[in-house]
């Protein structure tokens, strides 16, 4: 069957919000979990891809690279079925259209918002007691030390941009498979935006509550041994806190990743697809 025309597709958006608004706070915050550990799943591929190209691999090449990999989280999130906050930015097109009270809608992003919190920084702990920041020679737990070491050093508003950035591209990649009538087609429309967002740098509040509390975890508790056969120590790292975290990154990019996927993608189509049925309902 042919694969569904935009506006066809902003109509599946509106009912998907809607269904997504109404359900149940556990089974939401259960779904969102399991959102969580599976982007933290697409991070850990990433951060072991990273690992193994660096400096064997042009700059641009490696990114696309860690790009492509990573978008295994969003395509475990979409096949599988789990909640994600920043996805979860289009149900805006079924409040614009008064199908989801604003209360609805805040209540769905904070329950799914604390439960991709819980996933991801859950599967983080997991992972840092698996050892895997010690494999290839603790080059996997140098490599996650470096990614979290750079995300805790952009200006506020540089942060919120890269959240904006980051957020349009994952919300046109759910968008896309809207369009979807087959898992193949899921998938293909997933890669390639998720592929550019992680190539170009910008910035997910999701995946960084893995990033982050991965970092942390090393730079804590890691065995001597680790620090040795990286040449390093704990002290070259010790601007990875949690206060840092919290207010230079998730904060702003949590706004950003808002304003990118709820406004820039979802408010559009909203406004170019489903504003007139909107109106035309109005007594």
């Amino acid at each position: 069957m042919d694969a569904l025309l935009p506006p066809d597709m902003a109509k599946k958006a509106e009912e998907v919000g809607i269904r997504k608004a109404g359900m149940d706070g556990v089974k939401m915050f259960v779904l969102a979990i399991l959102a969580g550990a599976f982007i933290a799943f697409g991070a850990v591929f990433a951060t072991t891809v990273a690992a193994g190209s660096a400096g064997s691999l042009l700059y641009g090449v490696q990114r696309l690279l860690v790009g492509t990999v990573f978008s295994l989280g969003l395509v475990l999130v979409i096949v599988g079925g789990a909640e994600l906050f920043t996805g979860n930015s289009l149900i805006v097109m079924a409040w614009a259209g008064g199908r989801v009270s604003l209360t609805g809608l805040l209540r769905s992003w904070a329950i799914v918002f604390a439960g991709n919190f819980v996933g991801s920084v859950g599967t983080a702990l997991l992972v840092f007691l698996a050892g895997h920041h010690a494999f290839d020679s603790g080059s996997a737990g140098l490599t996650a030390l470096k990614i979290a070491e750079s995300k805790l050093h952009f200006g506020f508003l540089q942060a919120v941009c890269l959240g904006i950035l980051c957020n349009v591209l994952v919300c046109l990649a759910v968008w896309l498979t809207f369009s979807a009538r087959t898992t193949t087609d899921r998938i293909l429309a997933v890669v390639p935006p998720i592929a550019c967002f992680v190539a170009a740098g910008f910035e997910h509040s999701i995946a960084n509550m893995y990033f982050v509390p991965f970092a942390w975890l090393i730079q804590i508790g890691a065995t001597d041994s680790f620090w040795t056969s990286i040449g390093s120590s704990s002290e070259t790292f010790a601007g990875i806190t949690w206060s840092a975290f919290l207010m230079r990154n998730l904060l702003p990019v949590t706004i950003g990743n808002v304003i990118g996927g709820g406004v820039f993608v979802g408010a559009v189509y909203w406004f170019i697809f489903l504003r007139l049925d909107a109106e035309s309902e109005q007594p």
